[in-house]
């Protein structure tokens, strides 16, 4: 499937499937200068890019596994979702969760995308729903 992408900003990078096997394609910072994430900060650091899904897909944007170990670097509304008619520049919401600040850089790989399909469903209301052994068993409720 091809995925169309346009540069908001003439230094923005494409995302790269880093490997043949990945199932994630990275994304990088699009920064004129590196900006300091302090412990507990969060904040929105563009990528300078901008995707055209077709209808009935999104993307996922995860953390990278490497810089959350590493560094305790999150991405806060994890997974987030860009729908199939946003437009808009892609941002990624980062947090600090680390005992350092983190240095994030220009080019930095700093997320990773993931494509899903979406399926839509039709809602209706009921008075009572059908029986399960668990039923409204909560948190925890079906095990370890």
């Amino acid at each position: 499937m091809k995925i169309s992408f346009q540069k908001l900003n003439p230094a923005a990078q494409p995302p790269q499937q880093m490997s043949a096997g990945a199932s994630g394609y990275d994304l990088f910072a699009c920064l004129s200068e590196e900006i300091r994430l302090d412990i507990g900060q969060r904040i929105a650091i563009p990528t300078g890019l901008a995707i055209s899904l077709p209808q009935g897909y999104e993307a996922q944007i995860r953390p990278r596994s490497g810089l959350a170990l590493k560094l305790g670097l999150g991405v806060l509304n994890s997974p987030g979702t860009i729908d199939s008619d946003y437009r808009g520049e892609i941002k990624v919401i980062l947090i600090n969760l680390g005992t350092e600040p983190i240095a994030i850089s220009a080019g930095m790989r700093i997320a990773q995308m993931v494509f899903a399909k979406v399926e839509h469903m039709d809602f209706v209301e009921r008075e009572n729903l059908d029986e399960t052994k668990r039923s409204d068993g909560g948190f925890g409720h079906s095990g370890h």
